[in-house]
């Protein structure tokens, strides 16, 4: 009689009750959704100045080099190929050492084709480039 009372309590803890993990699992998902958005606005960053001025770029140090979405590089409107910009870059670094490079990519142009840009420049040695963005988000 003994053996018998034991196997049943062996089948009844095999039965596990899931509704405290689930009510667990929703308090722990209410709270990350009410502290997450609290975190990332509680970031209060005061940016550093400096005493030191910026000298002022003048226009004619300034190039600017467009890609279309087409991927098609383009350095004072005339089409040019990637290798061909590096090597005309690398020949007014040459000239002018304070040369700024100013990118103006299409909106839908690949994040790699514009990376793959940024390294030809580096190449050149140019390491003033900026990126031409409009003030909308549309």
């Amino acid at each position: 009689m003994r053996r018998y009372s034991q196997r049943q309590n062996l089948s009844t803890l095999s039965e596990i009750n899931i509704t405290p993990l689930l009510d667990l699992a929703f308090v722990l998902l209410i709270i990350f959704m009410i502290t997450t958005p609290l975190l990332e606005s509680s970031v209060d960053l005061v940016i550093p100045s400096s005493g030191a001025t910026n000298l002022p770029i003048k226009s004619q140090q300034v190039q600017i080099v467009s890609m279309d979405r087409s991927e098609t590089i383009r350095f004072n409107n005339q089409v040019i190929d990637l290798k061909t910009l590096t090597t005309r870059m690398t020949e007014l670094k040459q000239k002018n050492p304070d040369m700024a490079v100013v990118i103006r990519p299409d909106r839908d142009l690949p994040v790699q084709k514009l990376i793959a840009l940024m390294d030809a420049l580096k190449q050149a040695q140019i390491m003033k480039i900026g990126i031409a963005t409009r003030a909308g988000s549309k």
